[in-house]
This record gives structure tokens, sequence and C-alpha cells, in this order.
């Protein structure tokens, strides 16, 4: 069984984001990139069903600009075996990210595709699903544990009322959420080993894709700062505060 595993260049989440001075964007310059982390579950998933021998080929899939392959070389480094890299400029929105997918998947016909939930720079959590109604595939989304039973799949989910159970007929798509696993580091001799790994560039055109944007970036700003807290005299005086000044109550 193959498995297509799709990861996202974006800041590391140990770094804080800054917005630039002129307010068109987030400031990227000397700031260190990673794999989104839940992309990163989504490779170590992938490996694990492949060291259980559920999976006997796992292919790591980026969308974006060239820099995206160091994210791609990270992921083989993880214990991917080859890597696709969908060269696109600018930042494309998961609409279209989704339609490049999906040319992907129709090429390799994976049995098993694993997405992270979400990006942490956009935390848009659609291009998991857009891509199942574009490949007509069933889907577990925000799984905290997935089994393989054969020709199926069963997709453990955390929903507001505990834990539901899915069973999906492989091909299926799976969004992992934080819990299912804990990834690995990748050691000195994996990364060495990575760089001799096949990794195919292609483009939106030979997968059959145009790529448009919809939205508009108006510009980015950081949060309003937190004003400074004040100590009451006492319960007068905190209920006047919350009537009159802040307003949460009447």
């Amino acid at each position: 069984m193959k498995a297509l595993v799709a990861v996202k260049r974006v800041v590391d989440y140990n770094v804080k984001v800054r917005a630039k001075a002129d307010g068109s964007d987030v400031e990227l310059n000397n700031v260190k990139m990673a794999i989104n982390p839940f992309c990163e579950i989504a490779v170590e998933e992938a490996v694990r069903l492949k060291e259980a021998g559920t999976v006997s080929e796992v292919v790591v899939v980026s969308v974006g600009e060239k820099s995206s392959q160091e994210q791609i070389r990270t992921a083989l480094a993880l214990g991917a075996d080859r890597g696709i890299h969908v060269e696109v400029e600018g930042r494309p929105e998961p609409l279209e990210i989704a339609k490049l997918l999906k040319g992907v998947v129709d090429k390799e016909q994976p049995q098993l595709v694993i997405l992270g939930k979400q990006s942490i720079d956009g935390d848009n959590n659609q291009t998991g699903q857009m891509l199942g109604a574009l490949a007509n595939m069933g889907q577990g989304t925000f799984a905290s544990e997935i089994k393989v039973d054969g020709d199926s799949l069963q997709v453990i989910r955390e929903v507001d009322g505990g834990l539901q159970t899915l069973k999906l007929t492989l091909p299926a798509i799976v969004t992992t959420d934080l819990r299912l696993n804990e990834p690995r580091y990748a050691s000195l001799p994996n990364i060495m080993k990575a760089k001799k790994k096949p990794l195919d560039v292609t483009n939106p055109a030979e997968l059959g894709v145009e790529v448009k944007s919809h939205v508009t970036q108006l510009g980015v700003a950081p949060p309003p700062e937190r004003a400074a807290g004040i100590k009451v005299e006492d319960v007068a005086q905190l209920v006047d505060k919350l009537k009159n000044e802040a307003k949460v109550i009447s």
C-alpha cells in the first residue's frame, strides 16, 4: 500500500511572528522555517505504518516555492521514501492546493492520503476536506488514532461529545490531530541519506491545474497590547469597573 503525505513550509512554531514595518506581510527574512507541526504528525504516522508493514512506500508532496524542498528533505530524513515538489510561486489558496494534490493523487494512485488538519500560518482547515471532495474519496478528519484493516481504515476522532469512530473504505484521506502521535527527530545519518533520495519536481501546468488567487491580503498587524491590570479596593469598585469600563455586565 502506498501512502501520500502532504507537507507545508511554515514559520517554526517556536518563533515569535512579527509583522513587517509597512504592515504588508509577516516578516520572513532570517526567520527559521519548518514543516507545519500537523504535517509532521502526518509524516510520522505514515512512517509508523511503514515500519509496521502496513504501508510499502511513503511519498511526500509539498506545494510551494523552491524553498519547500528543504521541508521535503526533512520528511525524507524522518523516513519517507521519495518526494514530489509542485513548484508554485506565491501562496496558493487551499482550493488551489487541493486541486494540485488531486493531480498528484491521480498520478500516484495512493491507497492512503494523510494531511495535517490545518497549517499554523493560515489556520484554514480546508485542504483535506476539499481534496476529499475533488478526489471522491472518503475522509476522516481530526484523527487521534487510525488502524488499517485489509481494504478498510478505522479512524477515531475527537468530537465535542467524546470519541467518534469511522470506518472508511480505502483509498481514503485522513487529516491528523495533535494526539495522533509524537513525531521523532531526524538523526544525522538519516539526514545524510535523505540527500540521495529521489525528489521529483513538477508544476501546475503538468498537473492540468490553473492557479489563480481569489483572496487579496490587505495588511498584517499585530494584536493590540494588553493593558496592565489594576487592584480594586472592594467588591463595589470591581462591579463599577466591570459595568462602566469593561461593560461586561449591566
